[in-house]
């Protein structure tokens, strides 16, 4: 389990989370949203280690990850950027492999077992014919989904995932998002993505959790959560919530220009 305690940040002069609680089960994937700024990246990489809280704490399996070392928190969790800033002239095998770091001793190689893990996650993500490419010839859509096996090859419980289909066409965005929630259910995983898509994150999230001012506007499923109220306090934006004629979950729509044509 992952439980967020009151977590308080700053960032320069303003306070960007102002006592957030949260807590995530294992198998269930979380959708966090909100407007820009409000600090969706910022409690993907506070959970991460990458920031420090000014108070509060972060707790996985009831330990404490600030009393953690980087390479204990390293096996714990694991992130998947929106932009990732990787080394150049690497193939995806190579990247991939770099998430088996945790696991080696100081000046060790990869061992067959952990190519073996590496091929796994590969075949899992559909990466495995990319295998011999080098990373910076991908397109958007590899490169997540290479991005996704290097998270699966880190065997980590926590996955976390950062607008990970912002830049992707909807092909593309459909094969990502069905792809993280097959791994987050199938691996018991506890997945929590950062998604500006609303109707997206309706259709495959468990939870929906909309942060606003510093602290969780609202927590629950999908319906419960993504209404034209709720979106309307926290975004400042009229739309008109249905509902999708297949998953019955909420679809997110503008209401300007509903009556553009007449």
């Amino acid at each position: 389990m992952l439980s967020v305690e009151d977590l308080q940040f700053n960032y320069g002069d303003g306070r960007l989370l102002a006592g957030l609680d949260l807590a995530v089960e294992a198998g269930e994937l979380v959708g966090i949203v909100g407007p820009n700024g409000t600090g969706k990246t910022t409690l993907l990489r506070l959970i991460s280690g990458i920031y420090e809280p000014l108070s509060g704490r972060i707790l996985i399996n009831k330990q404490d990850i600030g009393l953690l070392t980087a390479y204990d928190l390293s096996k714990l969790v694991s992130i998947v950027p929106q932009n990732p800033q990787l080394p150049a002239g690497f193939t995806v095998t190579e990247i991939v492999l770099l998430a088996r770091n945790p696991y080696l001793k100081l000046f060790q190689w990869e061992r067959s077992d952990d190519l073996k893990v590496a091929e796994i996650a590969m075949v899992t993500t559909e990466t495995i014919e990319l295998a011999n490419r080098q990373f910076s010839t991908l397109s958007g859509g590899e490169r997540q989904r290479v991005m996704i096996a290097m998270a699966l090859t880190q065997n980590a419980q926590v996955m976390l995932l950062d607008e990970p289909i912002s830049n992707l066409d909807l092909s593309h965005q459909i094969r990502v998002m069905d792809l993280v929630v097959n791994l987050v259910r199938s691996h018991k995983k506890i997945g929590l993505i950062a998604m500006h898509d609303l109707s997206l994150a309706a259709q495959y999230c468990d939870r929906i959790v909309m942060i606003a001012g510093g602290k969780i506007f609202a927590d629950g499923t999908p319906s419960q959560v993504l209404t034209a109220t709720n979106i309307s306090a926290v975004y400042g934006a009229d739309v008109i919530v249905i509902l999708h004629p297949v998953t019955g979950m909420p679809v997110v729509l503008p209401s300007s220009g509903v009556n553009a044509g007449s």
